[in-house]
């Protein structure tokens, strides 16, 4: 919910928006299936371009962390004047 529906009048119209970017939408139902449910689901299009984004995201930040675990966990560098 925006801050400024709290604060903004409600405009009562027969016309029904699309739901904005953010709210739960009829679309994203990840409802559990029964045992009466016998077709199988299809991924749609835009479900795989989505898992498709969340898999690049998570390889880049599988990356950065490896990286950075390897910078905190190098070999201490040697100092050329020992006794």
């Amino acid at each position: 919910m925006y801050i400024s529906e709290l604060f903004l009048p409600e405009e009562k119209s027969d016309v029904i928006e699309p739901t904005p970017p953010g709210y739960a939408s009829e679309e994203d139902d990840q409802s559990t299936l029964k045992l009466s449910d016998m077709r199988k689901t299809r991924l749609t299009l835009a479900q795989i371009n989505k898992l498709r984004i969340l898999n690049d995201i998570r390889t880049v930040e599988h990356s950065q962390k490896v990286k950075s675990l390897a910078a905190q966990y190098k070999a201490p560098a040697e100092d050329g004047g020992g006794m």
